[in-house]
């Protein structure tokens, strides 16, 4: 009877989290970004100025790059603290996952699996080529709209819980680099995970993309690759070539 009440009670917190909203409930920026099928996606001359941004993903779970003076431009809030760097790499997800001791035994796993759990972004300063920081990391690229930069902005800012200072509330050092793990401002559950978060953070730029077919990264790289987003892989993260 107890195992049997434990899966209705696992059932019934999946149910419930199928029909939230799989999306950050973050508001949208005042001024909607130019569609990204407006902008060449490679070329470094344009009639429009544009910024490169780029896709970083292993198996399973994927991040994004950012022009990192482009963002404070923009109006990104950066931890207190935080070096100046050319670039900027963020990625999001579960608290526990992204610590050093990991998610832990069966109840914590069951924990992120059903139910909402706390989540960091973390935030780790770039100073050398994305694809020589990275190198076991598959990478994409594109050049998006410089003005779409606020709006980009406007959602990493959303995504991140402040402290009565306005500073980002620093959780912990990051897994890697010298950067920073910071609050997440809205839960971390399945199927709203990294690869949504990622998938959002595109659209802000002007990119379409389904969150529903983007719970995977192989989902996600799918809908990057193809128009109107046309990101192009730049690096492959060392893999054997077909």
């Amino acid at each position: 009877m107890t195992r049997g009440l434990r899966w209705l009670g696992i059932l019934l917190c999946v149910s419930c989290l199928c029909s939230c909203n799989i999306r950050l409930p973050v508001e949208a920026y005042r001024i909607s970004p130019r569609p990204l099928h407006q902008t060449v996606a490679n070329a470094s001359t344009s009639n429009t100025a544009t910024q490169p941004v780029w896709l970083v993903a292993d198996e399973h779970h994927t991040g994004m790059v950012f022009s990192y003076p482009w963002l404070i431009d923009s109006g990104f809030k950066p931890p207190h603290g935080f070096p100046d760097c050319p670039y900027v790499t963020m990625s999001w997800g579960n608290i526990d996952a992204y610590s050093q001791h990991g998610v832990g035994g069966i109840g914590s796993w069951a924990e992120v699996l059903f139910t909402p759990t706390d989540s960091v972004l973390e935030i780790i300063p770039v100073t050398w080529k994305v694809q020589e920081v990275m190198p076991h990391q598959r990478i994409w690229t594109r050049r998006v709209p410089a003005d779409c930069g606020p709006s980009v902005a406007h959602f990493l800012n959303q995504c991140i819980k402040s402290g009565p200072d306005g500073n980002p509330l620093v959780v912990r050092p990051s897994s890697w680099g010298r950067g920073v793990q910071v609050l997440g401002n809205h839960p971390y559950f399945i199927p709203r995970v990294c690869n949504v978060w990622s998938a959002q953070a595109i659209e802000s730029m002007g990119g379409e993309i389904n969150p529903w077919q983007a719970v995977t990264a192989d989902g996600l790289i799918q809908q990057i690759e193809a128009p109107p987003n046309d990101f192009v892989m730049i690096w492959n993260g060392g893999r054997p070539q077909d």
